[in-house]
């Protein structure tokens, strides 16, 4: 090639055309170094006739600066990275972004300099010392990672270099993974759990796309089903992706692959040290790396010869990336796995109504797990209606439960009270003169958290401590704490059972693998009694002893303006009471709810997800919502509120007047103020038939803002705040 068109990482330049020097080898999918103006930038190379540019004549044309040590990357991935910027209305240099690693990873391997403590006993510690050695036991990461991880300046650390507490490590960046063994610890499966497997495997075998729905209840052993088919893979030399939704999973999971393969798989998520990431991106794009496990944006990784995709816990938001490239990894999987003509098996105990639809239309092949495995039983589900049986005055416990875990801890055996709610309250306010703390850069109370002392917004991170006194009529010891938080249930809980041992399990705990693997292997020795968590706790983990759960306010998720509260509350509390009676012990959970005649909790009370999901369908059918029609929002946010409405309305202005769409607004957003940001939202109801993206982009892309004014669409989406 003399002439290439490239895709540079800039979102108002886009696409490029520059000359290809004499001697030098380029060709699609090559990344590489040119100039722009006095600057270099990154870029891909393009198929030209798949991408528009300005025709330049060629003499004008500039020539590319270098090449990259990197293999191109797979015409599979650059159609990938087309569709998902078509399909969710994104720059198309913002999606292919995130194929690439660092600049590093980019420039090749060699080695890095690490640090880790040398044990030796310091003469004499400051507390800033004091507290990175506490903080950094066990870690190996370069001075500014362990600077982030132990809370403290790097002056302080380079100051434990030169007192010998720190000691440089030489690491080479492109070391070689262990290698996985298919046939490390073959288990014995169930003659229903055999026969998903031989299916899977079968797909991996015939290297065809093949979409699979495995709906199996809690404990039915859908991991050991997937795992033979990575096991095929493996066997056939391809490489395999498994997604997770949070990290959180990551520990327990990790520990389930390592038990069935021998080793432990390549990982990619955020909390990953540079070196780490790295090393991982090489060894993907080499084919190095077996099998990946990670987050959402694992799934853009250039994998040199990818031979299956799992989505584990499929139903779940957390796939739904709600900033930036606004693209729900579960629906891009199976895009991936289409362009890339192999398997992808959707996991899940509760499945998202899209998909049981998809499968009900003959798209996704179902596969169903109905039974537990080796012959436990499913809990039994009993409801507790508040209104007749109210827990004490200042209490959120009912007694019945509360007698249920007294039991409980008399037979040995453990208890979960489950609450998606973080903190200790989610409002105070001043008994006084009742002001109320609310967070000074969004429309939200600030959460009161009572082991940091500090009232904080779980939004925008913004945070004070709790004062001694009222700040509006400076009344001191007058602040009341209102409503429960997890915090203030493990309160309760230490009050009525002083004895029991317990753990709080949320984001603001279990905020690293190693606090999430202290947890687990205390929880499976018996060292806890009483396990109170948020949605953390209500997936992944198999604690045999566990035998009852309390879901402490089933109200909670059906609050608010979410089009899909229904079905997430439904999937919540299915998953949780999923924790129960996973061992040869029978389980019980005990709903506390206000509204025990609400569909949800009538269904989940009967144990009949058959006909909450037939009856989510009618009423989805009826309103046109997916999976039956469509919807798109806009999200208009300026730090000037008069700005943000008036671009809102000359948006809305502008509508565009068709037959299948319908828009609503623009209107304030629920959170009308988010990080310092005036927010308005327009939501688009269309059908099926709708050219959605089309109408969108032919919509707003005339349009001009001022520079202040930050647009963003959001196709499929998930928040409604």
């Amino acid at each position: 090639m003399k002439r290439v068109r490239l895709l540079v990482f800039n979102a108002a330049l886009g696409v490029l055309d520059y000359r290809v020097p004499e001697g030098m080898a380029v060709e699609h999918g090559s990344v590489v170094i040119a100039p722009l103006g006095p600057r270099q930038v990154l870029g891909v190379v393009w198929e030209a006739d798949r991408l528009s540019a300005q025709d330049v004549p060629e003499s004008k044309l500039r020539p590319l600066l270098e090449v990259l040590p990197v293999p191109p990357l797979p015409a599979q991935l650059r159609r990938l990275i087309e569709w998902t910027a078509d399909y969710y209305c994104a720059p198309l240099s913002s999606v292919a972004r995130m194929a690439l690693g660092s600049m590093a990873a980019l420039r090749g391997g060699g080695t890095a300099t690490e640090y880790r403590l040398t044990g030796a006993e310091p003469a004499r510690l400051t507390p800033q010392r004091a507290a990175a050695l506490d903080a950094l036991q066990g870690e190996q990461a370069s001075i500014r990672e362990l600077a982030e991880l132990a809370s403290v300046s790097e002056g302080v650390l380079r100051g434990m270099v030169g007192a010998g507490l720190l000691e440089p490590v030489t690491v080479d960046l492109d070391r070689p993974y262990p290698r996985a063994r298919p046939e490390f610890a073959v288990p014995e499966l169930s003659e229903g759990q055999q026969a998903a497997a031989d299916t899977f495997v079968a797909a991996v075998r015939e290297h065809r796309f093949a979409p699979f729905l495995l709906d199996g209840v809690t404990g039915s052993g859908k991991t050991e089903c997937y795992f033979e088919a990575v096991a095929e893979a493996l066997r056939l030399g391809r490489q395999v992706l498994v997604l997770l939704p949070e990290i959180a999973l990551t520990e327990n999971f990790l520990r389930r692959f390592e038990q069935r393969f021998g080793v432990p798989p390549v990982l990619w998520h955020s909390s990953l040290k540079s070196s780490e990431r790295r090393r991982a991106w090489r060894a993907v794009i080499s084919g190095e790396a077996q099998v990946v496990v990670g987050a959402r944006s694992s799934l853009f990784l250039p994998y040199a010869d990818l031979g299956l995709i799992v989505v584990d816990e499929a139903h779940e938001v957390s796939f739904k990336q709600d900033d930036g490239v606004r693209y729900n990894a579960r629906d891009v999987a199976v895009i991936r796995a289409k362009f890339e003509a192999i398997p992808v098996v959707l996991a899940s105990a509760t499945p998202a109504l899209e998909s049981m639809q998809l499968a009900e239309a003959g798209i996704y092949k179902k596969i169903e797990l109905p039974d537990r495995f080796g012959g436990a039983m499913l809990p039994d589900i009993r409801i507790v209606d508040l209104r007749q049986e109210p827990p004490e005055r200042g209490h959120w416990i009912a007694p019945r439960l509360v007698e249920e875990m007294k039991e409980r801890l008399a037979r040995g055996e453990q208890s979960l009270l489950f609450l998606n709610r973080r903190g200790y309250a989610p409002l105070t306010l001043c008994r006084n003169c009742g002001y109320r703390f609310q967070c000074p850069n969004c429309t939200a109370w600030l959460v009161e958290h009572r082991f940091s002392k500090r009232l904080a917004c779980h939004h925008c991170g913004h945070d004070v401590p709790v004062p001694d006194a009222c700040p509006e009529c400076g009344t001191a010891d007058c602040l009341v704490a209102c409503g429960p938080g997890v915090e203030r249930i493990a309160d309760e809980v230490a009050e009525v059972l002083p004895e029991a041992r317990t753990a709080l399990v949320t984001s603001d705990t279990m905020n690293n693998p190693e606090a999430i693997g202290e947890f687990v292997a205390m929880a499976e020795g018996g060292a806890i009694d009483v396990i109170i968590g948020t949605q953390l706790v209500t997936k992944g983990y198999h604690f045999p002893e566990l035998t009852l759960v309390g879901v402490i306010d089933a109200d909670l998720g059906l609050e608010g303006g979410d089009l899909r509260a229904a079905e997430r509350t439904y999937q919540q509390i299915a998953q949780v009471a999923g924790r129960a009676g996973r061992g040869e012990k029978p389980g019980e959970v005990l709903i506390q709810t206000r509204h025990p005649e609400a569909a949800v909790i009538a269904a989940l009370a009967n144990g009949d997800r058959d006909a909450f999901y037939a009856a989510e369908t009618e009423s989805r059918r009826d309103a046109g919502a997916p999976p039956f029609g469509r919807w798109a929002a806009i999200i208009v946010s300026s730090e000037d509120q008069a700005e943000a409405l008036a671009a809102a309305r000359a948006i809305g202005g502008t509508a565009p007047n068709l037959p299948d769409m319908l828009v609503l607004g623009p209107a304030p957003a629920p959170l009308s103020l988010l990080r310092g940001r005036h927010r308005f939202r327009l939501l688009i109801n269309a059908r099926r038939s709708a050219e959605l993206q089309k109408a969108l982009r032919d919509w707003l892309e005339p349009l001009q803002f001022p520079k202040g004014v930050r647009v963003n669409i959001d196709v499929d989406p998930y928040s409604f705040v």
